[in-house]
């Protein structure tokens, strides 16, 4: 039985990555800071605690070799060179990177977007052949850009498909983007109101699919790098739709034809033009098929996210959402707006 090792099997990606994998047929060590274990997977799962930081950490994890070598977590040169200093011990990796490396080629991508005319002016679908922002350490853009740099650039001989995912979505998220409309419905909101007329398009990942995609590459080991999306990119309007569908909702929207008026409008995915992937090089390379389309992934998403918010404040228990976007449930400016 070939061995695989995941780290940061804990997370919103790494829980199906590891029951994937199990199924088809690995023998799984999930390792991740808590040492925690999955209620969905195998019993055949090992569990470790592991530092990411710690190399011989990691190190001892590994132990003698694994034929595969799965991380969730890496995100800057220092980690590639943690990864690819396993070369010897290890038969091939996976990686998690993300859709932010890309820029338009005009020196703008999503670090740039806050700026003056920042947004980035992306082809339609995005390819990987997509010029990339420069590796360096200042933005999180950056850090992944380096990442894959050391990785794919190191001589090291390491096989490595590097993942370049979306908006990940799915149980278990610690950013939930379907927490704006979640939380509205749970709060018996019936008005609300959508940026660019509903129309904004950011490419989602279902965990699942990237799992899959994981699962994919892990039986056709190889230096790649590869988009990592769902089927299709649904539009604000779309997934205001499908949540409301979910859980038995009636809700008016309204329109505003351009950007937010201050946080009026304004959601998770409401960018002024479309960003969305191609998928084609997965398909092509790794026979990758979604295993779920966005709205099939909804309910499970939905279910969870109703648990962790029960008797909640949504700020305490999701602080990275609240740092991004502390404004996601301003009901006071939204009543003015329809007032006024």
């Amino acid at each position: 039985m070939k061995r695989a090792v995941v780290i940061g099997a804990s997370g919103q990606i790494g829980r199906p990555v590891v029951q994937a994998l199990a199924r088809d047929g690995w023998a799984v060590t999930a390792a991740s800071r808590g040492g925690g274990r999955d209620a969905a997977w195998d019993g055949g799962v090992r569990t470790v605690r592991l530092d990411r930081s710690d190399d011989a950490a990691l190190s001892r994890v590994v132990g003698d070799g694994c034929d595969l070598l799965v991380d969730m977590v890496a995100y800057d040169a220092g980690h590639g060179r943690q990864l690819t200093g396993l070369a010897d011990r290890v038969g091939s990796a996976v990686v998690i990177s993300s859709v932010s490396v890309y820029e338009d080629g005009a020196g703008r991508g999503f670090d740039t977007q806050g700026e003056p005319d920042g947004f980035p002016v992306y082809p339609v679908p995005v390819s990987e052949t997509q010029p990339t922002v420069a590796p360096g350490g200042a933005t999180y853009s950056s850090r992944k850009a380096a990442l894959e740099h050391e990785l794919l650039d190191s001589g090291s001989g390491l096989p490595v498909t590097v993942l370049r995912a979306g908006a990940v979505h799915g149980p278990h998220s610690p950013l939930p983007r379907e927490l704006y409309f979640v939380q509205r419905n749970l709060d018996g909101r019936e008005r609300r109101v959508l940026a660019y007329r509903g129309e904004s398009r950011f490419h989602p990942s279902s965990a699942r699919n990237i799992a899959e995609l994981v699962r994919l590459a892990a039986a056709r080991p190889g230096s790649r790098v590869l988009n990592a999306c769902d089927g299709q990119a649904p539009t604000a309007a779309g997934i205001g739709a499908a949540v409301d569908s979910v859980m038995g909702a009636r809700t008016r929207t309204a329109y505003l034809d351009g950007p937010p008026a201050g946080s009026v409008g304004r959601t998770p995915w409401s960018v002024p033009l479309p960003v969305v992937f191609d998928m084609s090089a997965a398909e092509r390379e790794l026979g990758y098929r979604p295993v779920e389309s966005y709205a099939e992934g909804l309910p499970a998403t939905v279910e969870w996210l109703t648990g962790e918010l029960r008797g909640r404040d949504w700020r305490t228990r999701f602080p990275l959402l609240a740092q991004a976007y502390p404004d996601l449930c301003d009901y006071a400016a939204e009543d003015a707006w329809h007032t006024a």
